[in-house]
C-alpha cells in the first residue's frame, strides 16, 4: 500500500501540473491533492495559477531550422515576458566552433531580437580557443544589445583560456550561462571526469572558476538536464555567485525542493531549454510559497540583469 501511495503522490505533484497546463483548463474533483501543504479546492484552474506570475525565461535557444515565432507562441500562452536566447554549436567531429561559425550563431540571435524587439534577450556564443576573436565578438554583440554569454562544451569554464572572457564579463557585470554536465556515478561514486562530453563543465569546474572569480556571475545550465542534480547542488552550495537554472526535460520529483534547500531561493532561475510546460509545472508543483515562486520565475534573473542596467523594470 505504501508504494501505491508514493506513486499517487508522485503523479499529483509532477504530472498533474504539466497535464493541466497542456489542457489549458480547470481541473475538477481534486480536493484530496496537496500543494504546498494545503488542499486544492474542488475546482482548480491551473492556467490561472500559471498566469499569476511574471516570468523571464533564463535559458532558451534559436536554431536555423526553427522559427523564433514558435518561442513567442509558447511564451504568450504561458505568460513569459522575455526570453534569454542563444544559438550554439555542440563540440564534435565536423562541428568546429570557429569564429565564422560562432558569428553566424550570434547573427541568428540578433535577427530574432530585431524581429521581436523587447522580447528576446540575446546571449553571445563564442569559443575561447579563439581568444582575440572571442573578445571582439563580445563587443560586437553587446554593442547590438545582448545581455551576456552562452558557453557550450568546447572548453571547460575553469580553463585559463576562459580567464580573459570571464574578466571581460566581470567588467560588463553580465551573466555567463554555461552548459553543465554531471554524469551519474555508480554506488555513490561519480568520476571527476570521463563524461560523455569530456570538455563540458562539471560542478567542480564551476566551483573552481567561482572561487577564482567571486565577482563573476555564472549560471549552471539545466539542473533538470538528466544529470546528478543532488551532487551538483552539494558542490555549488558554498559559491553564491553560481546560479542554477531549472530548465530541462528530465523533471525528477524533488529536484526543485532539493535545490531550494542547498542553494536557496535567490539562486534558482526559471528556464525552459525547449521544455516550457515542464519548466513551469515543476516550479508550481514544488514546495514553494508565492514569494519564492515570484523570485524564481522573475525577480532573480531580473536582479542579475539589473547589475548591468538591462533589467526589465
Amino acid at each position: 500500500m505504501a508504494n501505491l501511495i508514493n506513486r499517487r503522490n508522485f503523479f499529483k505533484k509532477t504530472a498533474l501540473p504539466v497535464t493541466g497546463i497542456m489542457m489549458g483548463s480547470s481541473i475538477s474533483g481534486l480536493s484530496g491533492c496537496q500543494r504546498s501543504g494545503a488542499a486544492m479546492p474542488a475546482s482548480y484552474d491551473i492556467m490561472e495559477e500559471v498566469m499569476k506570475y511574471r516570468k523571464i525565461n533564463s535559458h532558451e535557444h534559436v536554431w536555423p531550422d526553427v522559427s523564433p515565432d514558435a518561442l513567442i507562441d509558447f511564451s504568450d500562452r504561458l505568460g513569459v515576458e522575455k526570453l534569454a536566447i542563444s544559438s550554439i554549436i555542440p563540440a564534435g567531429p565536423g562541428r568546429e566552433a570557429n569564429p565564422q561559425g560562432f558569428r553566424a550563431c550570434n547573427d541568428l540571435v540578433l535577427k530574432a531580437m530585431k524581429k521581436y524587439p523587447g522580447r528576446f534577450l540575446g546571449q553571445a556564443f563564442l569559443n575561447p580557443v579563439y581568444g582575440k576573436e572571442s573578445l571582439e565578438e563580445i563587443k560586437r554583440c553587446i554593442d547590438q544589445g545582448m545581455i551576456g554569454l552562452k558557453i557550450y562544451n568546447q572548453v571547460k569554464i575553469n580553463d585559463p583560456l576562459f580567464y580573459p572572457v570571464i574578466e571581460k564579463l566581470i567588467d560588463l557585470k553580465m551573466v555567463m550561462l554555461v552548459h553543465a554536465h554531471c554524469g551519474l556515478g555508480v554506488g555513490g561514486y561519480r568520476p571527476r571526469y570521463g563524461n560523455v562530453q569530456p570538455n563540458a563543465s562539471i560542478p567542480e569546474d564551476f566551483a573552481m572558476a567561482a572561487k577564482r572569480y567571486p565577482e563573476a556571475i555564472f549560471q549552471y545550465a539545466h539542473l533538470h538536464g538528466g544529470s546528478d542534480w543532488e551532487y551538483a547542488c552539494r558542490v555549488l552550495k558554498d559559491y553564491p555567485n553560481v546560479y542554477a537554472d531549472l530548465s530541462g526535460s528530465n523533471n525528477e520529483a524533488n529536484t526543485v525542493n532539493f535545490a531550494l534547500k542547498h542553494l536557496g531561493e535567490d539562486r534558482l532561475l526559471f528556464g525552459s531549454d525547449g521544455s516550457y510546460y515542464q519548466g513551469i509545472g515543476t516550479i508550481l508543483s514544488s514546495d514553494l510559497n508565492d514569494a519564492q515562486r515570484k523570485k524564481i520565475f522573475f525577480d532573480n534573473f531580473n536582479n542579475i540583469l539589473r547589475k548591468s542596467g538591462n533589467n526589465v523594470d
